[in-house]
């Protein structure tokens, strides 16, 4: 392995160990500082186990728009990724089409809501 990289994350906990701040860097990052944000999905795939390890977090003023639109926009990379690595196009297809689906009934329910 002739190159590392390093990714930092922070989590920020209220009394209740709740999150109130996330931030994040990596070593191959332009950014030379830490890079706030409201929530983060991390997977790691063991495959001793064949299970996937997620650390999923969010601050506490993350409002639930911003939550699906988090969820709409990681679905859609999830299926480009998976299109990427398997080339099975039709699948990542139908991630895609239920992910704006996802979307679409989400904002049906906001305005249904008022909001």
């Amino acid at each position: 392995m002739s190159k590392k990289s390093t990714i930092q994350i922070q989590v920020g906990l209220d009394d209740n160990k709740v999150p109130e701040t996330i931030e994040w860097s990596a070593t191959d990052n332009k950014e030379e500082r830490m890079i706030k944000a409201k929530a983060m999905m991390v997977a790691f795939w063991d495959s001793a186990e064949k299970a996937a390890l997620r650390i999923d977090l969010w601050t506490k003023d993350m409002m639930v728009d911003e939550m699906a639109d988090f969820f709409f926009q990681t679905m859609m990379t999830m299926a480009d990724t998976y299109a990427r690595a398997t080339h099975y196009n039709d699948q990542a297809d139908e991630l895609r089409a239920f992910a704006r689906d996802f979307f679409k009934k989400f904002q049906e329910k906001q305005t249904a809501e008022g909001k």
